[in-house]
Order: C-alpha cells, then structure tokens, then sequence
C-alpha cells in the first residue's frame, strides 16, 4: 500500500498557475508537477471559504448538512477516523484557527499539530510555511515507517492579510515600493472593509496576494525537498489543491465571503504519482469527492457518510453534476450572513441561488468563464428543480 500526502494551500485561485494558463510566473513548482501529474482543470470546492469548503475537502460533506454549526457534527467522518480504523499512521500540520482540536477537525489523528497554542502576530497569524515544514521535517526525521502513511499539510501563507516579503514583491513589480506596515492597512481600512473604491489599493492588494503565491510555491518545493530524502516522492500519491480562492473585486467584493463565482470556487487539484502517466482532465470535479479517492488509493472502504465518489482511476471518470453550499456573509455584516447560498454545476452551467434575496443566476461557464454575463431568464426549470432538490434533501 502506497502513502498519501494531501497538501492543502488555503487561499489558492486556480488561474495563479502557470498549469492554469496564468502568465505571471507565479508558481514554477507547482508548474512543473502539474506537468508529470494528472491535473484537473475544472475542480471545485463545496464552499466559497474555509468552514464551508473543508467539510467536503476531509469529511466528504456539506456545510449545511445539519444545519449552521460552527463545530463540525458529531455524525460526520473525517478521512483521518477512517484511515487510522484502518491501521494507516495519520498525521496533520496547519495553522487554521477553523480546522483546530475547537472545531472538532483533530479526530482520528495520530499527529495533530494545529498551532492554536503557538504565538502569533496580527502581521502574522498564522505559523509561515517554512515552520510548517520544519514541523513536518521533524516528524518525518523520528517516523518509524512501520505502518502506511496518511499525512496532511496545510498552508496558510496565500491567506490575507498578504504581509509580501520584498524578493517576492520585486518579481510582480519591480516599481512597488511598500512598507510591511502599509500592507497592513491595506489589510485593515481596505479588505475588511471591503472597500473597493480605490482601484489603486485593490490592484496593489492583488500583487500583494500574487506575491505571497509566489512564496508559497516556494515552500511547497522545500516540503518535497523533505519528502524526498526519505523517498516519499516515489512510495506516495500526492495530492495538491485549495480549499478556495480569493476575489479582487471582480463581483463587487473582497477576500472569499459568501458567493459562487469562479474566482472564488476555481482551484487546482493535483494528483502527483511517478507510477501514473501524466495527463490533464477536463471533467468538473468536487473536492466533497477526496476523501473516499484517498480511501480507493489507500485500499480502504470509505465511510458510508461520504458524499462523493472515488476520482481514481481517473480514465473512467463520467461526468456529474457539483452542488456547494455556504452562509450569504459578507466580511463581519451579520446581517448578510443568516441567510443560504448555493450552487450547482452541471454540462457548462453553474446555477447559483441566494436565499436572502429567492433569486437564482446563472452562467455559461465555457463561453463565459468570468461570469459577466447572468443567463438566468434563460435557465429551464429543471435545472431549477435540480438545485431545489438538493436544497430540500432529508439531511438538512
């Protein structure tokens, strides 16, 4: 039986990478897997950010299943309770205050290393990814080997408030000049704000986040750096993808609050095997559906409360139809965060209802892809009913 590794880059857009058809340069690591690895090019998360998204990223689920809780429920498996049932060593590396022992999120985990007793700064919330990886490093250094593997990293650094060192600054713009303390009010009067006014600021925060892209790839290069002197590149699937992405204004807004756009719910989703022959898969693909992947790599029966479905073997993958859910918030405006959105995509069309508003949009996401363009006058009823039903399932 194979390791696996799951790297989760929290914050990732997908159109960041070069494998993506990003031109900026951003991500030659991450380029040059995808190029020996099988890359999905329309994958999905379930939600528009953390809370939302990483139910179906690790307990194959959605957020809303038994409505808006904050803890994760009690009748949802995690990946890492099935695998260690199943003898696999687990062990876990982040530094997400959401995906923390508070949440619920450290079940069945041999190693659980969530940071939350660790000192942060407000520049810095988070541990940076080179101590992630000595985290990692130090584990590896003292595992034994004895049983299979199952490891989870997660990197926080691409997360606002997007604190750029200046070597990665000058690759995305030589002429910026600008101080650790300005990125910080930028962060503060602007994005938690969601001020938009300025286009200047909004354009200067978009280099900042690219900046940070930029620095993460580089730490995902030291992390298989580690992976690789103790041949962990060779005896393990790895699998790469995020958790969502981030909006520049491109719908009106900041950050990843509660909406379906694609600049928000477009990620990468690697699968690196040097056993597999490399290919790109266009098929839309949910991340609800790696967990039970994992339990097909691992030779593991999934658990019967996982949604999706095994991805692998990736050449017998049929087309399907995605759904996510997500509370409407807007940044800290309570009162635009009680009320539901959803979303489902299926043959190009991504559908989208909002429950505070009972109205539905729609985009053609081929001819569209920056859905400028609400085709929603158009939309059948079935797909309409579709969504519906999914809305209205028993286990909400």
């Amino acid at each position: 039986m194979k390791n696996t590794i799951l790297i989760t880059i929290d914050t990732l857009r997908a159109d960041m990478l070069g494998a993506h058809g990003s031109k900026a340069g951003l991500t030659p690591f991450m380029d040059s897997l995808s190029a020996n690895a099988n890359i999905f090019t329309k994958a999905h998360p379930t939600g528009p950010y953390t809370q939302a998204s990483f139910q179906g990223i690790l307990a194959s689920s959605y957020y809303l299943e038994y409505g808006k809780e904050k803890k994760l429920n009690e009748d949802k498996t995690l990946i890492s309770e099935v695998l260690k049932d199943s003898g696999i060593y687990t062990a876990a590396f982040h530094s997400n205050a959401y995906l923390s022992h508070f949440f619920g999120y450290n079940r069945g985990w041999d190693i659980f290393y969530d940071s939350m007793s660790d000192n942060v700064t407000d520049m810095y919330p988070f541990i940076r990814g080179s101590g992630i990886n000595g985290k990692v490093k130090e584990f590896l250094k003292n595992y034994s080997f004895s049983k299979p593997l199952f490891l989870w990293v997660h990197y926080m650094d691409v997360h606002e408030p997007y604190i750029a060192e200046d070597s990665y600054i000058l690759k995305i713009d030589p002429k910026l000049s600008i101080s650790k303390e300005e990125m910080f009010r930028l962060f503060k009067d602007v994005i938690l704000k969601r001020d938009i006014k300025d286009k200047g600021a909004v354009n200067t925060l978009k280099k900042l986040y690219m900046a940070k892209v930029a620095e993460t790839d580089d730490y995902l290069k030291d992390l298989f750096n580690i992976f690789s002197t103790h041949n962990l590149t060779d005896s393990s699937t790895i699998i790469v993808t995020s958790d969502h992405g981030d909006e520049f204004a491109e719908h009106g807004g900041l950050s990843h609050d509660g909406k379906f756009y694609s600049e928000l719910i477009d990620v990468p989703l690697i699968f690196y095997d040097r056993s597999y022959k490399p290919s790109r898969l266009d098929t839309p693909v949910s991340l609800i559906d790696i967990p039970p992947t994992i339990c097909s790599l691992m030779e593991v029966d999934p658990s019967p409360s996982f949604k999706g479905k095994p991805l692998y073997p990736f050449e017998d993958i049929s087309p399907y139809t995605l759904y996510g859910e997500a509370m409407g918030k807007l940044g800290n405006k309570e009162k635009d965060s009680d009320r539901p959105v959803y979303y489902m995509i299926g043959d190009d069309i991504k559908v989208i209802y909002r429950e505070d508003k009972d109205s539905f949009e729609a985009y053609d996401i081929e001819a569209d892809p920056k859905e400028r363009n609400d085709i929603q006058d158009t939309l059948s009823d079935n797909r309409k009913e579709k969504l519906n039903k999914f809305i209205k399932r028993k286990d909400r």
